[in-house]
């Protein structure tokens, strides 16, 4: 039997009388063979706010049934089982356990919507049971944790798909593919922007949890705390326990398409981080701004995080800008010539100098991504497309995309968590010669003086530049910040060390 094979119910799954002959089962060959045909069951994990996008999409998709609906807040299920009866099909079962759908031999996969700090761990354990994944951005809550979940989709076989739907889009493809044939120049800067205004979250007291919801399931891996409201369901992003800030939330999605236009990009050389939770106090714990450089060598990604009310860079909020040397590459949601739209958006080139009306659209890919390509329901049909050939080839975001996109999130994340308050007014340079990066800061500047944010009175963080060992994923020299690329699991919810 397998190590999570072993593994008894504790905790309150034990006293609602759950019995240690309930066990996750799995290995390579445990999967069930699914033909061209068949139905594919699926369970869907994780129901408020991104776990609706997954039922509505895999709901649409023919040839496949949702079987299982699994949520520790037993009030997420009448409203997709109401939306699953309107389109005729079976009622799921409703569990709070994931581990009750992954022993169930009759599921084909599991798709994972929950929090951040369960993605690793229920890929893990679905990959362990013979189920294929569709995982949530980001695919980890730490590095560690990543890199276990791409090994254990390797050793089990599985088919296991990362939730950054761009990847399904063919214009950032166009880009990817304009940057790589050089046609352009160098790629000086691929840089992210994570401009989403985020309300201050207030500070709420603790509290006994609602009966509604099983508290120490939802808690799973992470520590112990005792209930409190800013906790669910959404507010859990701005807790280092349970989410990693924008950087780590949508930011996933650009930090994935910044490294896609670096030709090659794994882990980069180093990366080093500032910022600060500013503009009101409450109890959250992450950065509402923040400025993260990754040293590529050649190129730097530099992202950009903005939390408080902002204009957009070059009209964007949430993007990418591939800078070349003879201009930039990105995706517009509207072509202009002579100030008029000649096509709804799409990947252009604007030369260096010139404005988004002058944009070049690019030529058409030289070959296509993955079987079905369609932006967001496109990537989850993607997900099945690849369940049903059991190539990981087919996939447009294998597990493996997913934990070096998420990889960077965390690394920029620990550079912050290690840094030192420093005031505004410090002669320092936050990026020392660095012009591009000392840009964006100053950028940073005066978007907090428009939000009445005094810097004379007020310090930002300032994070060690680290150097990163892509080959071993780790720190070099500093022991401190390699501490950050894990945690302590609570039992039984344990991330293993390996996957032996």
């Amino acid at each position: 039997m397998s190590h999570l094979s072993r593994r008894q119910f504790l905790g309150r799954s034990v006293a609602a009388g759950i019995g240690a002959s309930f066990a996750i089962g799995g290995t390579k060959s445990s999967g069930r063979v699914i033909g061209a045909n068949d139905t594919i069951r699926l369970g869907v994990a994780g129901l408020n706010g991104r776990g609706g996008s997954h039922v509505d999409a895999f709901s649409g998709i023919k040839g496949v049934e949702i079987t299982y609906l699994i949520d520790p807040d037993n009030t997420t299920f009448k409203k997709h089982l109401d939306t699953l009866k309107k389109r005729g099909g079976s009622a799921p079962k409703t569990v709070a356990d994931v581990r009750h759908a992954l022993d169930d031999k009759e599921l084909d996969a599991i798709s994972i919507a929950t929090p951040n700090h369960w993605h690793a761990l229920m890929t893990i354990w679905g990959c362990e049971a013979g189920k294929d994944v569709y995982v949530e951005k980001p695919a980890s809550h730490n590095v560690h944790e990543g890199r276990i979940a791409v090994d254990a989709a390797r050793k089990y076989g599985r088919i296991v798909q990362h939730g950054t739907q761009n990847r399904s889009n063919p214009a950032w493809a166009q880009v990817a593919e304009a940057v790589k044939s050089g046609k352009y120049g160098k790629l000086n800067v691929s840089r992210a922007l994570c401009y989403k205004s985020r309300k201050s979250i207030g500070f709420k007291p603790d509290m006994a949890a609602p009966a509604n919801l099983d508290f120490n399931l939802w808690t799973g891996p992470a520590p112990e705390h005792p209930f409190n409201q800013n906790f669910v369901h959404y507010n859990w992003h701005w807790f280092w326990d349970y989410g990693n800030g924008d950087i780590g939330n949508q930011g996933v999605h650009e930090m994935d398409k910044a490294r896609w236009l670096i030709p090659g990009a794994t882990l980069p050389k180093s990366v080093i981080s500032v910022g600060g939770r500013f503009g009101y106090k409450d109890q959250g714990q992450t950065a509402n701004t923040q400025i993260a450089v990754l040293d590529y060598g050649d190129s730097q990604l530099i992202f950009e995080v903005r939390g408080l009310p902002t204009n957009g860079y070059r009209g964007e909020m949430v993007g990418n800008f591939a800078h070349l040397d003879t201009g930039t590459l990105t995706v517009q949601k509207e072509i202009k010539e002579q100030g008029k739209v000649v096509q709804p958006g799409g990947a252009v080139f604007i030369p260096k100098g010139s404005t988004s009306d002058k944009a070049e659209p690019l030529p058409k890919l030289a070959k296509s991504l993955g079987p079905v390509i369609d932006g967001e329901k496109g990537h989850f049909a993607n997900f099945i497309a690849a369940v049903r050939s059991r190539k990981v080839d087919d996939l447009n975001a294998d597990i493996l995309e997913g934990h070096y996109s998420a990889a960077l999130c965390h690394l920029a994340n620990i550079s912050y968590r290690l840094g030192k308050p420093t005031p505004f007014d410090s002669q320092s340079k936050a990026f020392g010669d660095n012009k591009e990066a000392s840009e964006a800061f100053g950028r940073m500047e005066e978007h907090l003086k428009d939000n009445s944010v005094t810097l004379s009175e007020t310090t930002y963080q300032v994070g060690p530049k680290l150097v990163v060992d892509a080959k071993t994923e780790s720190f070099v020299d500093r022991p401190d910040a390699n501490k950050l690329l894990t945690r302590e699991y609570r039992k039984p919810f344990v991330v293993p060390a390996s996957i032996a």
